[in-house]
């Protein structure tokens, strides 16, 4: 994917939209509680205001249900940025208001204006071109940079493009170039790692990931429905019936295409769905009756490692069992330790993995580590991203 960067233009003196992801949690004292997303966005801005152009910020925060809800603007942001860039980012009262246009007017060359939460407009989601319009009247120039949100066709991630020349940021070209040169061009063996509750929310990356990698490894809640598939008997664990063929049907294909496929051996299996259930451990062809599996077992964890030791690329997305829970967490910390341990390029697909991963202190052992969890689950499925197919293409 050749998209242009900031780089590849003429910033000096423009104004220049650029959405980024400020989707910050908050403590319950109303203080941001996570400056991560913020951090990842200050190269970009950096560039532009290091470059002379006038930059003008924009984002979503929660689910303000497109009406003005004082209690997801993005006022703390504006001040969190103020101190990390070390000058004053103007604060807009209002999205394509006359706050935000007259601000966004008097900008001088470096200065940085910061709109309200796109999301308090309904055109936002909707996508509505007139809204792009305005958003886009207030520039010269659309960066997108916020690959959290470019797997949704909304107003300032996609629509604004229609109006503008339209580049990426240094936050999704680094997630472009990374996670597009694995599927591309991997460093083999290729071990693809898969977790998580549920199989109808991963054919389409295993389906896509079949074609490409030397060994698919795949556990979490979604293992029990191929051991089931298998005919294990697998107690009360989770199990989508419905979706017992398409896990034949994946086994048959990985076979074909000589994918090595892996599925946990044993199971940390509980009573009941609770972190201080009784637990034990058992074979995955023998759970008992009313026992649910919530953890790959010690053989699994082995036979896990091994396989990730020799991979030259990894992809991880999604936890081994319920990994909140400490009884249930060993196999989700053995997988993050054999990828931090490994010489691999690894890649982490956000959510749960990326938490997992940066709770245990392993985030500085991974090549990337992917902001956003669905736009990277789209990615790796092959899907367009319309966030990233609207940027203009390098000559």
């Amino acid at each position: 994917m050749n998209k242009k960067t900031v780089e590849d233009i003429d910033v000096a003196g423009k104004r220049v939209l650029v959405r980024c992801d400020f989707n910050v949690p908050f403590d319950g004292e109303g203080n941001i509680s996570d400056t991560k997303r913020i951090d990842g966005a200050l190269p970009t801005i950096k560039y532009l205001v290091d470059h002379n152009a006038k930059v003008i910020l924009c984002s979503h925060l929660g689910r303000p249900k497109g009406e003005f809800n004082m209690k997801y603007s993005l006022a703390p942001v504006a001040k969190c940025l103020s101190e990390k860039l070390g000058k004053e980012v103007k604060m807009a009262k209002d999205v394509i208001g006359e706050d935000a246009k007259s601000i966004a007017a008097s900008l001088k060359d470096g200065e940085v204006e910061l709109l309200e939460n796109v999301r308090f407009h309904k055109e936002e989601e909707k996508n509505d071109p007139a809204f792009a319009k305005e958003l886009a009247s207030m520039a010269e120039i659309y960066v997108n940079d916020a690959f959290g949100t470019a797997h949704r066709a909304h107003a300032s991630t996609a629509g604004v493009a229609d109006y503008l020349p339209a580049v990426c940021g240094y936050l999704i070209q680094k997630e472009i170039s990374v996670m597009g040169k694995a599927l591309q061009d991997p460093k083999r063996p290729f071990v693809a790692i898969l977790g998580g509750a549920k199989v109808s929310d991963k054919i389409g990356v295993i389906t896509n990931l079949l074609d490409k990698v030397d060994t698919l490894i795949v556990g979490g809640a979604m293992a029990y429905t191929f051991m089931n598939a298998l005919g294990y008997s697998i107690g009360s664990s989770l199990c989508e019936q419905d979706k017992i063929d398409v896990a034949k049907d994946i086994m048959a294909k990985a076979k074909e295409k000589d994918v090595k496929f892996l599925i946990p051996l044993d199971n940390v299996v509980a009573k009941e769905y609770s972190a201080d259930s009784e637990f034990q451990t058992t074979p995955s062809d023998s759970i008992p009756e009313g026992w649910m599996g919530l953890d790959i077992g010690p053989k699994s964890c082995k036979a896990f490692t091994e396989a990730i030791a020799g991979a030259g690329t990894v992809v991880w997305n999604g936890p081994m069992g319920v990994s909140e829970w400490k009884n249930f967490a060993n196999g989700t910390i053995a997988v993050a330790k054999a990828v931090a341990n490994s010489n691999a390029i690894s890649i982490i697909g956000g959510g749960d993995s990326a938490a997992a991963v940066e709770n245990l202190g392993f985030a500085d052992k991974m090549t990337h580590i992917s902001t956003g969890g669905g736009a990277s689950l789209e990615f790796l499925e092959g899907k367009v991203l319309p966030g990233i197919a609207c940027l203009n293409e390098k000559d």
